[in-house]
């Protein structure tokens, strides 16, 4: 078959592959819109709740208009950006005539999510953009890599992950969360604790910290003989160690209260705690049905070698941290922010332990996303105005190309959310037109439908 140019007009109309079901571009809309409403509303009705619940209290009268209000107007947002990009596919093809390989999906898509990103609220812009900028990156690589442009680096996700995290880091024991309120650096805060945020009298080189005391073992009154003397031998035998084990050495210039050693093993074993109850936890709810039939899958569930990846990547991270950042300060006597960049590059070893692509580019998209507002504050670079909503725009328009004429080459969770939205029109929609570009969108399509079982059926009509 011979490939047309990107250019070339593919004599198609609007009924043969917008809406194959119907000839009328109004009622398409229509469906497009309705099927919209209901599946915005039930994702935003979940995610609003769980905010909500987060809170840990009763939501006052406020709040829950606040609420409501949010709600509404991000199910507006998500149906607008569902319903005008198949109403704007139809506008083109009427006023060119015809379709080409940029209107066939890109240009309307981009026009659809300006219009419905001036919906939602400026407060959430951002947040959609960094999510659809996330997910759009992977599916640029993969484009780019399907065509032979690029191929995939070894640990290229790890690189990834540990460039950007050393770069948050660093801003972190800068102490910048004071001038960007991110939940990034409380997930730092959190895991690592603050003793390595740098103040303003840590310009004074010689920090230094009473050593807690290990306190009296009070004598007990058990006596030998005792059923629980066993126990409480064990117990004050632990506490010992313990004990000592915090009044180990550590740098002066060291803020955490007990030693460099204790530091570095309770911090690790606290978030190797912490990452395996999440994994177990998540694995449970997510088979909780199987579980219910067959109570013998629990004891595999927590004896799988899966189940610990994620403390693993935890409580690696967290001590390699903690314990290079101690290390730094040993070797050199001195206490800079710059030491975050190979702490971190280090700890970021144990991401291989629990790889994601997801993970690495969000991380990425943050790192550049406070670096660009770091270099406006200095100076360095200009505020364009109108950045993030045109990032947005292109993103998402790259991720409805891929799913109009490249399926395989987008992330299977965005096409499943995609074919939920349109109440199965995505696979509905006929491409065969497009064949002609030389991108094997057919075949590719058939795969994406057998592949992530998403049938071809509309699951509503006017």
């Amino acid at each position: 078959m011979q490939v047309l140019s990107k250019l070339t007009s593919v004599p198609v109309t609007c009924h043969e592959y917008v809406h194959p079901w119907t000839p009328s571009c109004r009622i398409a809309t229509a469906e497009f819109f309705i099927i919209a409403v209901q599946d915005s509303f039930r994702i935003y009705l979940a995610v609003y709740m769980l905010s909500l619940a987060m809170r840990g209290r009763i939501p006052t009268f406020d709040q829950l208009k606040r609420t409501i209000r949010g709600l509404l107007q991000s199910t507006a947002f998500l149906t607008t950006s569902a319903f005008s990009y198949a109403m704007f596919l139809c506008i083109l093809r009427h006023l060119q005539g015809s379709f080409n390989f940029y209107t066939a999906s890109y240009i309307p898509a981009f026009i659809a999510a300006f219009v419905s990103i001036l919906v939602e609220r400026p407060s959430r812009r951002g947040l959609l953009c960094l999510y659809v900028s996330n997910v759009a990156t992977e599916t640029g690589w993969n484009i780019l890599k399907s065509r032979g442009l690029v191929r995939s680096l070894p640990f290229g996700e790890i690189m990834i992950f540990g460039l950007s995290t050393a770069t948050l880091l660093y801003f972190y024991r800068l102490n910048r969360q004071k001038d960007y309120k991110d939940s990034m650096f409380d997930v730092f805060r959190f895991a690592l604790g603050d003793s390595d945020v740098m103040r303003e009298e840590d310009a004074d080189s010689g920090i230094r910290r009473r050593e807690s005391r290990p306190r009296t073992q009070r004598p007990s009154s058990e006596r030998p003989g005792s059923s629980y003397g066993f126990i409480q031998a064990a117990v004050r035998a632990y506490l010992n160690i313990i004990s000592k084990f915090k009044s180990m050495a550590k740098h002066e210039l060291c803020r955490h209260r007990h030693s460099c050693a204790y530091n570095t093993v309770a911090g690790g074993v606290r978030m190797f705690s912490i990452g395996l109850g999440i994994q177990l936890v998540m694995k449970v709810l997510f088979q909780a049905k199987r579980v219910i039939r067959k109570p013998q899958l629990l004891r595999k569930t927590f004896f799988s070698k899966g189940v610990v990846k994620l403390g693993l990547f935890l409580g690696g991270f967290t001590s390699l941290y903690k314990l290079s950042s101690c290390l730094l300060r040993h070797l050199t006597n001195t206490d800079k922010a710059a030491f975050a960049i190979p702490s971190g590059l280090i700890a970021s070893v144990a991401f291989g332990f629990y790889q994601d692509t997801t993970i690495a580019l969000y991380i990425m998209w943050k790192t550049l996303q406070m670096t660009y507002n770091w270099g406006i504050e200095k100076g360095y670079v200009p505020k364009i105005p109108g950045f993030t909503v045109f990032l947005y725009c292109a993103s998402t328009a790259l991720l409805f190309h891929a799913a109009t004429l490249e399926p395989m080459n987008l992330r299977p969770s965005y096409w499943k959310f995609l074919h939920s939205i349109s109440g199965a029109r995505i696979s509905v929609m006929d491409r065969s037109g497009f064949d002609v570009y030389g991108l094997g969108t057919s075949q590719q399509i058939a795969e994406a439908v057998r592949l992530y079982k998403t049938p071809a059926v509309l699951q509503f009509r006017l």
